[in-house]
């Protein structure tokens, strides 16, 4: 019986890391399915319109805009048992509760051998909030007095992104269809995004539109990162296997 060999740092005779396998110089998946890049690219081009478009309507607002004025009275104030509700998904975008998320998503990857996953977790979510903080000072829009910046929400940019990596990484192994695929990275994104945009408005930490707009933020964001990731890991992944498959002719010399 004929053994095949492995790739390192993979599986079934994959490596998550590069576009090549180091042994075997097969192909491998992407953590951006090429069956979703134009569509998701569109919907980031999109996305960042919209993050645009609010940030140069309210910058520098101290108050609430007419959408917000519209849905924040019947969201905002909410009692026990859904403030605590609120309070344990706000702990999801706190410092600690977010790294919990982000260390229990890596250790998944990198126990299921998908590295290259692992650090589309750390980059994407990291691109998305540090995207919301600097733009904060840019816009300048307040919310309970001059030192509270809150656009875009970091909160709902942060568990937004962490569900769309979870989603495309998902699409990306059973290879899904483009309908069934996208469908799914969207309903990841939109379930986040409402569940922490809900807590922000209840708390009164934000207004409506700043959730928007970091769900906006994350939906642009995200996406890039996920080629930029691709891209980087399939560039050292060819250099990788070049090194390896020159080495025997070297010895020979």
């Amino acid at each position: 019986m004929e053994l095949r060999p492995r790739c390192w740092l993979g599986s079934s005779g994959e490596s998550d890391l590069g576009g090549r396998c180091i042994v075997t110089g097969e192909r491998v998946t992407g953590v951006l399915p090429p069956s979703l890049r134009t569509w998701l690219g569109l919907v980031a081009a999109l996305a960042a319109l919209v993050v645009v478009v609010l940030g140069v309507a309210y910058a520098g607002a101290g108050e609430p805009g007419t959408v917000d004025a519209w849905i924040q009275p019947t969201v905002e104030g909410v009692r026990s048992p859904w403030r605590d509700v609120a309070l344990a998904t706000d702990f999801l975008g706190e410092p600690v509760g977010a790294a919990m998320l982000v260390v229990v998503t890596v250790s998944g990857c990198l126990l299921l051998r998908r590295p290259r996953a692992a650090v589309l977790v750390v980059a994407g979510v990291a691109t998305a909030v540090g995207a919301t903080t600097l733009l904060k000072p840019v816009v300048g829009r307040t919310i309970h007095g001059d030192g509270n910046l809150s656009y875009p929400s970091g909160h709902t940019a942060f568990l937004t992104a962490l569900a769309l990596v979870v989603a495309l990484l998902t699409t990306g192994r059973p290879g899904l269809g483009r309908t069934v695929g996208m469908s799914l990275v969207l309903a990841a994104a939109l379930v986040a995004g409402c569940a922490m945009g809900w807590a922000q408005v209840a708390l009164g930490a934000h207004y409506p539109t700043d959730v928007l707009g970091g769900w906006c933020t994350a939906l642009a964001v995200v996406p890039a990162t996920a080629w930029l990731v691709d891209r980087t890991a399939d560039r050292l992944a060819d250099r990788l296997a070049d090194r390896t498959a020159d080495a025997p002719r070297r010895e020979r010399r």
